[in-house]
């Protein structure tokens, strides 16, 4: 479901509120309670040891709208779809062509093999938010376990069947 843009600005913010980047993107069809949109990695490569992304990648990006999580399924320029990198969020905010989503340190890689790996958890135990916010490190995990569930059963979005790393798709 779209929510009438067909060109976004995604903005990514880092867990303190400052914004991280912000870029282009193309609306993609979503059911509700979902944003989705394609973009293509613009920046250099980043390479952060057990998944990396490149210049030309294409993301097919899931922003949740009611439950504080996105996902991002990243191909090559040649379709080889490199994996599923999904981000613990605030639930992400929508309005005049603008996706704005805030980081909350948790991350969750699904390979295409399927396998899962959880990361980024020391920087959530660095950030003192266990005792500074209980209730909201209580809501990251959660939501970390939420995802793992559904990359284990494969619900949408990544059920979705869209996916082909095509730039021109």
């Amino acid at each position: 479901m779209s929510l009438a843009a067909t060109e976004w600005t995604v903005v990514k913010l880092r867990p303190d509120g400052s914004v991280a980047t912000r870029y282009q993107a193309t609306d993609i069809e979503a059911p509700a309670g979902w944003v989705a949109a394609r973009a293509v990695w613009t920046f250099g490569t980043v390479d952060i040891g057990y998944y990396t992304f490149e210049r030309g990648d294409v993301l097919y990006e899931y922003f949740s709208t009611v439950r504080p999580f996105n996902l991002f399924a990243n191909y090559r320029p040649d379709g080889r779809l490199v994996g599923w990198y999904c981000n613990v969020t605030h639930p992400t905010s929508v309005s005049d062509g603008v996706i704005t989503w805030h980081d909350l340190w948790v991350d969750v890689l699904v390979l295409p093999g399927g396998a899962i790996a959880v990361v980024d958890l020391d920087e959530l135990e660095a950030s003192g938010i266990a005792a500074s916010d209980p209730d909201l490190h209580r809501m990251i995990l959660d939501a970390r376990d939420e995802l793992v569930a559904l990359a284990e059963s494969r619900d949408y979005p990544f059920s979705a069947e869209r996916h082909t790393g095509d730039t021109n798709d």
